[in-house]
């Protein structure tokens, strides 16, 4: 009986032994598999997850500059003269927009404060100046922005764990302020682990499921590699570039030249170099992505390729179009597209009429109107001058106005956007405004833009006279009363658009009248004889100087414009386009 009950007992040891043995190897199994998806405040991953979650800055940049902060809106903003209320983070784009307008322009933002920032960790200041915004913007540490191209589709949770690796708990999060504000209070010696699998948004692409830290880890790692904040992706745009043929789409210098390029044929080699060919004439060159990731293109001196050699901004690429831009020497801007389709000559004659128009001699304001309310009136003293550069200024008696301007073709519609300072005046932003052409001649400009859905309407009239002023027809006797009265000097002389106007450098004039004119520079005289009759309802002006100051003259000119103090004369060719341009001005 007690060898019975002795081997009894024996056997209930051994079982129990086996059975402890094998709980506790199956607990440690547990243990080693918890701990390799459990995370703690310092772990790698955990750095990744608070990047991710943390408050992003970078989208309103163009405001605050400052990475490390975002805007709490809504905001009030003036950008070049613009007010813009930017309630939404889609506002932003207004003021990119006004910006993108004017490429030659400088883009000034003032901002109405105060304003609230708020960091990365959720937390919020007030700014009362540009000073202390700049002072936060120069101290952003750029090491360890978000990273905004994964982000978690909620909602995530985790389990919580005690320091013997024993469930604890369980954390549900809902967005990234949760997940931020959980992870950042951790301390060093929490033990935590997501509840996989969870859903990640990486980009625009369709949303992925992950399973362990590891693959977690992976896609964020490799999200922040493959993130390219360039305008472009180099190696695509090089193996665009070099595939098939290129076209001249558009091409515009002052003016739309886009027709000097049809029948061009354009291919670009891995290795640099580059070809055009057009009825068989091939001619060679070369390209390069240089410093600010921009294409320089040469083609030698071979007209019109000429005209190509240029540092080249890439605004926009893709296999099909190649958009680029230019600010020249003189501070205008050239635009280059690249496309795909042969060009046959597609010059917008309209365009360019509209922009020698506008860009010769001077201009006012005949009519403003808003919404059936006139506010010409605001304008009558100043003068405005639109320079083919792009930049225009506006000036009266008392006050200079600067502004600029840019024409274009949208949906085969003529418009014209202006841009002026409001600093001084601040009726100029009734003019700020993108208007469409309506009416278009040598003498008129009339515009007119039409917003919520055509329910308000403004006008706006630029003539060639003063508000209120003029009329009556041509008077031949008044321009020459106002020619024979003081000395003149030659301001400007083109000549098929080409700037002559340093022949006359130093040389006065002297019209009499007995229509003739005499002109000195001190120590060279030189004379001539003028006329100035009426041909319809126009003045004509026609005028023969001696050497050396004969190569503005034998023309048959038209007077554009003419005042006590300025008188503009032009030519035009058989299509109406403006050819030479001649300005006196009086001393």
């Amino acid at each position: 009986m007690k060898k019975t009950y002795l081997f009894f007992r024996l056997f209930l040891l051994a079982l129990l032994c086996v059975t402890v043995f094998s709980c506790q190897k199956e607990e440690e199994e547990h243990i080693d598999e918890t701990e390799e998806e459990t995370i703690s405040a310092s772990s790698a991953l955990t750095n990744l997850l608070l990047r991710t979650s943390q408050n992003s800055g970078k989208y309103d940049d163009i405001i605050d500059n400052n990475s490390c902060t975002s805007i709490v809106l809504p905001i009030t903003v003036v950008a070049n003269g613009q007010q813009v209320t930017v309630n939404t983070p889609e506002d932003i784009n207004e003021i990119e927009a006004i910006f993108n307008l004017f490429p030659n322009d400088t883009d000034t933002l003032e901002i109405t404060f105060p304003i609230t920032l708020k960091f990365f960790d959720y937390s919020e200041t007030t700014v009362n100046n540009k000073t202390e915004l700049d002072a936060l913007a120069a101290n952003c540490d750029t090491s360890n922005l978000a990273i905004d191209c994964v982000n978690f589709v909620y909602p995530a949770s985790f389990f919580t764990y005690n320091l013997n690796n024993q469930q604890t708990g369980t954390v549900t999060i809902t967005d990234n302020w949760e997940l931020f504000m959980f992870l950042y209070n951790l301390e060093s010696d929490d033990i935590i682990s997501l509840n996989y699998p969870v859903s990640l948004q990486v980009e625009n692409n369709p949303v992925i499921s992950v399973n362990s830290n590891q693959e977690l880890q992976t896609v964020i790692l490799d999200c922040v590699a493959n993130t390219n904040d360039d305008p472009i992706d180099i190696s695509q745009f090089e193996q665009d570039l070099s595939t098939g043929i290129w076209y001249v789409d558009y091409f515009f210098d002052d003016y739309d030249e886009t027709d000097d390029y049809a029948g061009y044929e354009f291919t670009f080699a891995l290795d640099g170099t580059a070809q055009s060919e057009q009825n068989g004439v091939v001619v060679n060159g070369t390209w390069a992505l240089v410093e600010d990731l921009k294409l320089n293109l040469f083609f030698g001196n071979n007209e019109p390729l000429v005209e190509f050699n240029e540092d080249w901004e890439i605004l926009e690429a893709n296999s099909n179009f190649i958009k680029l831009k230019n600010i020249s020497g003189d501070g205008s801007t050239d635009y280059l597209t690249f496309g795909r389709e042969p060009n046959t000559g597609s010059t917008n004659t309209e365009l360019n009429l509209f922009i020698e128009n506008l860009i010769t001699g001077s201009w006012y304001v005949n009519l403003l109107e808003e919404e059936g309310i006139d506010y010409t009136t605001n304008f009558n003293e100043y003068e405005f001058t639109f320079f083919a550069n792009g930049s225009a200024t506006a000036v009266s008696d008392s006050n200079v106005v600067n502004g600029y301007w840019t024409a274009q073709v949208e949906s085969d519609n003529l418009e014209i956007i202006l841009n002026f300072d409001t600093a001084t005046n601040s009726d100029f932003e009734d003019l700020n405004d993108d208007w469409s052409v309506v009416e278009s001649s040598q003498i008129i400009i009339k515009l007119i833009d039409e917003s919520n859905g055509g329910s308000s309407t403004n006008l706006l009239t630029f003539g060639r006279e003063p508000n209120g002023g003029g009329g009556g027809g041509p008077n031949a006797q008044e321009l020459r009363d106002i020619l024979e009265t003081g000395t003149w000097y030659v301001e400007k002389y083109l000549d098929d658009g080409d700037d002559e106007t340093a022949d006359f450098y130093g040389f006065d004039f002297n019209f009499y009248n007995n229509e003739t004119v005499f002109a000195s520079n001190g120590s060279q005289y030189v004379y001539g004889i003028w006329i100035v009759t009426v041909s319809g309802q126009e003045l004509n002006f026609e005028f023969d100087m001696d050497s050396p100051l004969n190569r503005a003259d034998d023309q048959n000119y038209k007077a554009l414009q003419y005042s006590p103090t300025s008188v503009t004369f032009i030519t035009r060719n058989s299509q109406g386009e403006i050819e030479d341009t001649l300005v006196f001005k009086q001393n």
